[in-house]
């Protein structure tokens, strides 16, 4: 009867340590992706991240970390599908949801995103951050009125945020509230003067306005503060086109297309150049390329109308 017992307990005993060793096993591999992530190692962090997994196909953190890696790696599919396990297993997993909408914003998916930011919403209409991704994801489905109101509520809720200001001034400019793009600007430098996207708005305000040398300063601005974003580069290239810079500012456009060859701006402002050179079966070429994949982009209408 001893003997029985005594078996029965190191079975018990032994399938505690076993199950304890997994846990750590699993908590041990995430913790090595966690680190490899951090050091930018995003292949090393999947591989881990995989292995805990494997361990336990629950572990929701382990999907969502690996969302994160996969997500750096630009494999938005991949990565919104690792978000969307781990809110399977667990729906109010909200740093999950935040994800996913931010991975369906980047790969176009923009009325997923939307739907996404009204789940958030619905757990909590005072989450200022699903306030501010609604925002977002109204900009860029051309909403601007609603992407307004989203803004407003946002800030609202957090009046310091610097990026709320910043986003709601773009809306302005969109809207063409040039009154009100100027005062958001102001608030925002009020609170962070060193802000590389307050430079890069004001310049286009100043384009609008046809100060084309103002606008140049201020992208330049931009630039000493965010010396590869390649938006910055295209803007101060276009202005260099109107200042009669053609040659420094195709410079900059290239620069830009490099960084992201799908920016139709800067496709346009290539177009642009080409029109100002007097080569317009080139301007042509662009200039049609953007107007056929969106024809509400600005200046469209002016330079194809010479064609």
């Amino acid at each position: 009867m001893n003997h029985i017992l005594n078996t029965l307990l190191v079975c018990i005993l032994l399938g505690l340590v076993s199950c304890d060793s997994m846990e750590d096993k699993k908590g041990r591999f995430l913790l090595k992706g966690n680190n490899e992530l951090k050091e930018g190692n995003t292949k090393g962090a999947v591989a881990y991240y995989d292995e805990a997994i494997a361990i336990d196909p629950e572990f929701r953190e382990a999907y969502f970390n690996r969302g994160m890696a996969l997500h750096r790696q630009l494999k938005f599919p991949e990565a919104i599908a690792d978000y969307s396990q781990a809110i399977k297993i667990d729906k109010a997993y909200r740093e999950a949801h935040i994800q996913r909408t931010i991975a369906y914003l980047d790969f176009g998916e923009n009325y997923k995103a939307l739907e996404n930011t009204r789940t958030l919403l619905a757990m909590d209409e005072q989450d200022v951050q699903a306030h501010f991704l609604q925002g977002l994801t109204w900009t860029a489905l051309k909403e601007y009125v609603e992407a307004e109101k989203a803004f407003d509520k946002a800030l609202s809720l957090d009046p310091e945020n610097v990026e709320l200001y910043i986003n709601l001034a773009t809306v302005n400019y969109h809207l063409e509230e040039w009154d009100e793009a100027k005062m958001n600007l102001s608030l925002a430098k009020n609170k962070n003067p060193e802000h590389s996207m307050i430079y890069n708005l004001e310049s286009l305000l100043y384009f609008e306005e046809g100060e084309y040398q103002m606008a140049l300063k201020q992208a330049e601005r931009a630039i000493e503060l965010e010396k590869d974003d390649p938006y910055y580069y295209n803007n101060r290239g276009l202005y260099q086109l109107y200042l009669g810079n053609l040659e420094e500012g195709l410079k900059d456009i290239n620069f830009s297309l490099k960084q992201n060859s799908r920016n139709l701006y800067a496709l346009r402002n290539k177009g642009i150049y080409y029109h100002k050179k007097g080569q317009m079966d080139l301007a042509e070429r662009f200039l049609r390329e953007v107007y056929e994949k969106d024809p509400t982009i600005g200046l469209l209408d002016e330079y194809l109308s010479d064609e």
